[in-house]
């Protein structure tokens, strides 16, 4: 497993991956070197990029400069990652560029809204965030909800703006910029 640090507008990126796909992505908020012992910590070696992830830090590029990127062709390796989690993440993956959902509706669409909060709990293990979108899951308010990722709540809101939604606004709106 390999892994290489990106610059973009919003900061360094973290991209790790073998030989099936991508299987880590670091967002923006921690400096480099941290990014990099985090990776290293984990059994990943330094390395430079193969022809499909360096595409996807153009992509990525593109995204945090707010041209609209959709993700969905981007393999993955979610290798050790349980079977339902593999199901929410697959959901999600179908879900455009400034859509949301919420946990409840996320829930329901797999099948039982009890499974609200196990959908968090994914969220929040979510390996390869922005392409497994779960910025894009918000409260059943309609407000952002909780972020595990560097910059907490504020980065979800940041990367939500640039594919212009604006959690808080009525559920039916939340897509359209009201």
């Amino acid at each position: 497993m390999w892994f290489a640090i990106a610059s973009t507008d919003l900061g360094e990126f973290g991209f790790g991956w073998s030989s099936k796909g991508i299987a880590r992505l670091n967002l923006p908020g921690e400096p480099a070197v941290s990014i990099a012992e985090r990776f290293v910590g984990l059994g990943y070696s330094a390395a430079v990029p193969p022809e499909a992830v360096s595409e996807l830090i153009q992509e990525v590029r593109r995204y945090c400069e707010g041209q609209k990127v959709e993700f969905q062709h981007v393999a993955l390796d979610l290798t050790g990652v349980s079977p339902f989690y593999q199901r929410v993440y697959a959901r999600l993956r179908e879900l455009g560029w400034g859509k949301t959902t919420t946990y409840g509706d996320l829930a329901a669409e797999l099948g039982d809204v009890r499974l609200a909060r196990a959908i968090g709990q994914a969220m929040g293990a979510n390996p390869v965030p922005l392409i497994i979108p779960c910025h894009r899951v918000l409260a059943s308010s309609g407000k952002p909800g909780g972020f595990s990722a560097p910059g907490g709540t504020s980065s979800k809101l940041r990367m939500l703006a640039l594919e212009g939604v604006q959690p808080g606004a009525p559920i039916g709106q939340l897509g359209f910029g009201f």
